[in-house]
C-alpha cells in the first residue's frame, strides 16, 4: 500500500467529522451583519423597536427597522419606550454595546435574553444595526411611576391574579 493511500485512509474520517461538525454548527459564510440581521429578526427586536412591525406581519422594509417608538409600556416601573437602536448604537463601541445590553433594563425589554447571548452574536447584532445607519428620532424618555404621559401606551398591569381572586371569595 502506498503511504499516500494510508494517510488518506487515516485522515479521511477526521475530515468528514470536521465537515459534519461545521455543518451542524450552521452556515459559516455569513458575515457579522448578516448574522446580526438574522438574530434581530428571530429575536423579536422589531416587535417593539420598529413602529407598525407586528401590525404589518413583519413586512416593514429593513430601511425602517429599529427606529424606536412613541408607544410606551406602562406598569409599576413607570412608562418605558422602545429605544431608537439605530441612533443608540452610533454613540457606542461594540464593547460598550455588549456591556450595556447585558445590564438590567426596564420592562418589558427581555434584557436577560441578551445577557445570555454570546459576545459574537451581540457584536453581530451591533454590526447589523450600525450598518442600517442612523435614522429617525430618539424615543421619549422613560417616565417615573405615577407620572402622566401623553403618548399612547400599553398597560402592563396583570388583572385577576390568583392571590387577588382568592381574596375576593
Amino acid at each position: 500500500m502506498k503511504p499516500q493511500n494510508l494517510l488518506c485512509g487515516l485522515f479521511l474520517p477526521f475530515l468528514m467529522l470536521s465537515a459534519s461538525i461545521a455543518i451542524a454548527d450552521g452556515p459559516t459564510d455569513l458575515n457579522k451583519a448578516d448574522r446580526g440581521r438574522y438574530l434581530v429578526s428571530i429575536g423579536g427586536c422589531n416587535d417593539c423597536h420598529t413602529p407598525g412591525y407586528p401590525e404589518a406581519a413583519g413586512t416593514i422594509p429593513a430601511s425602517q427597522w429599529l427606529t424606536g417608538s412613541i408607544v410606551g409600556f406602562q406598569g409599576p416601573w413607570g412608562t418605558s419606550y422602545p429605544v431608537n437602536l439605530r441612533l443608540y448604537v452610533q454613540q457606542m463601541t461594540s464593547a460598550q454595546w455588549v456591556a450595556r445590553v447585558r445590564q438590567p433594563m426596564r420592562p418589558p425589554m427581555p434584557w436577560f435574553n441578551l445577557r445570555d447571548m454570546t459576545d459574537a452574536d451581540l457584536i453581530a447584532m451591533y454590526e447589523f444595526i450600525r450598518a442600517l445607519g442612523p435614522a429617525g428620532v430618539p424615543a421619549p424618555a422613560a417616565a417615573a411611576p405615577g407620572k402622566k404621559v401623553v403618548t399612547p401606551y400599553f398597560e402592563f398591569v396583570p388583572k385577576n391574579l390568583p392571590q387577588q381572586a382568592r381574596a375576593m371569595k
